[in-house]
């Protein structure tokens, strides 16, 4: 079981020595995914244990002015740590305290004193410490000294281009679901958990399960083909989804994801959803009524019938 901590200091996680890998780890993509590979085999081969620090909020998020949109909750990402096979994940609280904190300090404090460092395990391009002031170089300086190995992953190249968030992120944007999954080596999901809303959907005729993102920015936003898996099952029921803040009925400030699965008769209240996308139908937009909006939720449903190989039925509007 992945052993989960989130402060700087405190006693040593990795009795064994640690093998190491440093990120955001947004998405867990293909990259993320050899990376963790390399330190599980590492870890192995030199009888360590294999851990991962990661830094929650992401760090460009806590940078930026903006809204930033992310991949993966922080539910998702613990969840692929573990998946990965590493046995310590240290999620760091990314605050004032921790960007004040100098790019040496970090190493002696946090890789070496929490977690033992053997091998350090890196992006090429990785930055850290008080104004990025680390690096690789740095690392490797400081590796010699202190008696750990400072190693760098090469990129994960698709069609010729590296994969990273930044070009996920461009996709799913674009609606370019097809294009995403070899990108992240699945399709892309969000999960949450259904909760109450004010049923207005069920009076229309398309009843919804709806999740609340919180404080996750989603990259996506729109009205969509989906497929949708319930508890622990695979994402294999068919829907058509909304994500954004209902212009016409109801404005909502915080975007909303809101489920309706085809000929489904039962309760989801309080169940976890995992919402995957299959397919853009169009943007969100303001209608002039309730009328208009059942008419066209009635050609989405036939429009994601479609798509997704199903008998596309018209609803009466």
């Amino acid at each position: 079981m992945m052993r989960l901590s989130r402060d700087v200091a405190g006693p040593c996680l990795a009795p064994r020595g640690g093998v190491i890998a440093v990120g955001a780890f947004d998405g867990l993509h293909r990259g993320h995914q050899a990376l963790l590979a390399q330190v599980r085999e590492r870890a192995q081969a030199l009888g360590c244990n294999p851990a991962v620090v990661s830094f929650e909020p992401l760090p460009r998020a806590f940078f930026s002015a903006e809204p930033v949109p992310r991949l993966s909750s922080v539910r998702e990402k613990l969840r692929g740590f573990a998946a990965a096979g590493m046995e310590h994940t240290l999620l760091l609280r990314f605050n004032q305290a921790l960007t004040a904190m100098s790019a040496e300090d970090f190493v002696r404090c946090v890789l070496v004193e929490r977690l033992a460092a053997r091998e350090v395990w890196v992006g090429g391009d990785f930055r850290f410490g008080h104004k990025r002031g680390g690096d690789v170089a740095l690392l490797e300086r400081m590796g010699a000294q202190l008696g750990f190995g400072a190693c760098t992953m090469p990129p994960v190249l698709l069609d010729g281009a590296r994969v990273s968030a930044s070009r996920v992120r461009a996709l799913l944007a674009a609606g370019e679901f097809a294009g995403v999954e070899p990108l992240l080596g699945r399709p892309f999901v969000i999960e949450g958990k259904v909760e109450y809303g004010n049923q207005l959907g069920r009076t229309l005729g398309y009843p919804t399960a709806n999740i609340h993102l919180q404080q996750r920015i989603s990259p996506v936003h729109g009205i969509f083909a989906v497929k949708v898996g319930l508890g622990e099952c695979e994402c294999s029921w068919p829907g058509v989804a909304s994500l954004g803040v209902r212009p016409t009925v109801n404005q909502v400030v915080q975007p909303l994801l809101e489920v309706h699965l085809f000929d489904f008769d039962g309760d989801l209240y309080g169940q976890r959803m995992a919402v995957e996308f299959v397919a853009k139908l169009r943007d969100e937009q303001k209608f002039d009524g309730l009328e208009a909006l059942k008419a066209q939720m009635a050609l989405d449903s036939r429009k994601a019938r479609e798509l997704l190989g199903m008998n596309p039925r018209l609803v009466e509007a």
